[in-house]
């Protein structure tokens, strides 16, 4: 997870939720997340929550990862006592969670299962740096339960890849993705990022060519930010790279959605794309429909019945916390019924499918109308019922939900 979390106020030493929390459960899907937190190198553009190992120091391993994220798995099942599950979803991410042998993956689901169960059609997503898996841990993967990989391509460009500090080489995500479905994945997302310095608009439309000739199912492009503390914020302000411009940016949008959609994926969030419904990444679709998760790992976000939580950091407190019987959580919030409406209002809106008109205050109707008015949502859709952006509102999706929830 990106970034540092609100202070919040306490986690119970043993984990417990309040019991309004709990008793939402079961009236919205439940998914987990797991988080893996090692990656070989650090990308000059991250500020997420990831670890070399020359940064772990002593405390955790990736050798007995596996082992504390059940420890944690089996926290959730006693915190939630029977109430939640089976588990819809389940998303591994990272960090790169492809580091840890296949079998500690699969461990850590059937752990997930032992403690929850899985729906029929459980999506199991494993996200993957293309240098970190082959035919042959593929192939485990897909044995092990999981469903879909998501490969983080970023770029088919040399020297994209090299100011975004990516180590693999160019080929290398194509090549994964006819591994995948050679194991017998049938969902398959490739990830972009437009943007970086020095990427030109041929660049960018060599990337989008070559990841649809891959033939996924699923693309996700990002638009490059800057991060603070990043070495890539650092390297701009040293005027090494001049800091992405937002025309140009939104100039690399237009060409992905126009590029996309005429090759048979369509936008169902504004920076998602697929060739289905049945191909739109289902664990996503529970964080912007309201859904509830248990986050396993350092830094890990959760959420159950409107109260949010989040553990703690480091590798090594997180697994002193667990080895001494408690609850990783560093702090949480409850929402208020105000707050949960405006995040509903947020995700929502995000959504080809829209935000529903009676979820907004009167202000946020007018608001609503303005929009339709000047082209950024459909003036059709309103009239329906639902704030839908047009591919203009998308730019401008930000500002647009800004005045929707003022």
């Amino acid at each position: 997870m990106a970034g540092q979390p609100p202070p919040g106020e306490a986690v119970p030493a043993d984990g417990s939720l309040p019991e309004t929390a709990l008793g939402r459960l079961g009236s919205a899907p439940f998914g987990v997340y797991v988080h893996v937190p090692f990656c070989l190198t650090r990308c000059g553009y991250c500020d997420f929550n990831t670890y070399t190992a020359t940064e772990l120091g002593s405390g955790a391993s990736r050798e007995s990862y596996a082992a504390l994220a059940i420890d944690e798995i089996r926290l959730a099942a006693k915190v939630l006592a029977g109430r939640a599950g089976p588990v819809q979803t389940v998303f591994f991410g990272g960090g790169t969670p492809t580091l840890l042998p296949p079998g500690d993956l699969a461990a850590i689901l059937s752990a997930i299962d032992s403690e929850f169960g899985l729906t029929a059609g459980v999506e199991v997503t494993a996200e993957a740096n293309p240098e970190t898996v082959d035919e042959r841990s593929l192939a485990q993967l897909r044995a092990g339960g999981f469903t879909r990989i998501s490969l983080g391509m970023q770029s088919a460009v040399p020297h994209v890849l090299a100011v975004l500090d990516r180590v693999h080489q160019p080929g290398r995500p194509e090549q994964c993705v006819a591994w995948a479905r050679a194991a017998g994945f049938s969902q398959v997302s490739l990830d972009l990022i437009y943007g970086t310095p020095g990427e030109s608009d041929a660049d960018w439309q060599t990337s989008l060519d070559q990841a649809l000739a891959a033939g996924p199912d699923h693309i996700s492009a990002y638009s490059l930010i800057v991060e603070e503390g990043t070495r890539l914020a650092a390297r701009i302000r040293r005027g090494e790279l001049p800091m992405p411009d937002d025309d140009v940016l939104a100039d690399r949008y237009l060409m992905a959605d126009a590029r996309l959609g005429a090759a048979g994926l369509s936008w169902y969030e504004v920076s998602n794309w697929a060739s289905s419904a049945q191909s739109e990444c289902k664990h996503n679709r529970l964080y912007w429909t309201g859904g509830d998760w248990w986050g396993i790992g350092p830094g890990a976000h959760s959420h159950v019945g409107g109260t949010r939580w989040w553990n703690v950091r480091h590798p090594a407190a997180y697994a002193q916390r667990l080895s001494a019987g408690l609850s990783p959580g560093q702090a949480r919030e409850v929402l208020t019924d105000a707050e949960r409406a405006t995040e509903r209002i947020m995700l929502a809106t995000r959504l080809a499918s829209g935000c529903p008109v009676r979820e907004l205050s009167p202000a946020g109707l007018v608001a609503a109308r303005r929009a339709a008015a000047v082209g950024l949502a459909s003036q059709q859709a309103l009239d329906q019922g639902s704030v839908r952006l047009t591919r203009k509102g998308r730019l401008l999706a930000d500002a647009v939900i800004r005045d929707l929830t003022d």
